[in-house]
């Protein structure tokens, strides 16, 4: 599994994590074990949060004994996301993972309390040795600057990126590659609308995957972390599926593949906002 440095840290990390989105709605042993084989398999990075419903409390069953080997990172809510709002959820956060730190902490999405707040209660956090960074998530250029100019201490942007939406590629990508904020790419195969082979697109994935002796889904993450920026976190609800995940972390495409995929999946015209989920 290729590890990279994340951001501006110190520490590397493999280019393939493990979601945790909706990871509740499959069965609890199962997504335990899929978890654990991830962990065996290199993607020590696990993404929770605490909007995931009961995903923190799988995560923290699923890292029991293990801890040490895990980068851990989970997130806020925008309404918990005053200074002392943050705190209190980070704590909450700790105890349903049965831990007492976070790697990386962040701010789930935009919302109505001021920035300085927020980043205040992480600032606090991260004295406190309670969180070792901490991020963003779902933020624009605009959001982006103007956290910046609070703090220049965020470590990444978790974003929506798949080969069906591209659109931080316009502006939000480039940003964080010139301020050294690493992309994590959330929801890496789309929604429910990965391109089966029916489909032109999905036709020449499994062409380029064939060469690779590799499946579509291997090709499309091999293509998300093409650049030294970029990470990627799907969620694996199976041993099969987390399984299949880990191993799209040592293909590396060609320029030709590259280019294949990038005409296949154009990233189209900038949106007025940043597409999430």
């Amino acid at each position: 599994m290729e590890r990279r440095r994340f951001g501006p840290t110190a520490v590397e990390i493999p280019v393939i994590g493990q979601g945790t989105w909706y990871i509740d709605k499959a069965n609890r042993g199962a997504a335990v074990a899929a978890l654990r084989l991830g962990l065996d398999l290199g993607m020590t990075h696990i993404d929770t949060a605490e909007y995931y419903g009961e995903a923190e409390n799988i995560v923290g069953e699923a890292i029991a004994g293990r801890r040490a080997d895990v980068f851990l990172v989970s997130k806020v809510v925008p309404e918990h996301a005053t200074r002392a709002g943050a705190i209190t959820a980070c704590e909450h956060s700790l105890s349903r993972l049965k831990t007492d730190r976070l790697d990386c902490y962040l701010l789930h999405w935009r919302g109505r309390h001021p920035l300085e707040e927020t980043v205040a209660g992480f600032e606090q956090l991260y004295r406190d040795g309670k969180i070792r960074s901490f991020g963003v998530s779902n933020f624009d250029v605009e959001d982006l600057e103007e956290i910046w100019a609070i703090t220049d201490g965020i470590v990444c942007n978790q974003v929506l990126y798949n080969l069906e939406e591209r659109t931080i590629e316009h502006a939000v990508l480039p940003w964080c590659e010139a301020h050294d904020v690493a992309i994590t790419a959330y929801s890496p195969f789309g929604h429910d609308n990965f391109p089966g082979p029916g489909t032109v697109g999905g036709a020449m994935l499994a062409r380029i995957a064939k060469a690779h002796s590799a499946t579509p889904r291997q090709i499309a993450l091999a293509f998300l972390t093409r650049r030294a920026s970029t990470f990627a976190i799907p969620k694996a609800a199976s041993s099969d599926h987390a399984k299949e995940n880990a191993e799209a972390g040592d293909i590396h495409l060609t320029a030709t593949e590259i280019a294949h995929i990038d005409a296949a999946f154009p990233r189209g015209t900038r949106r007025a906002t940043l597409p999430m989920l």
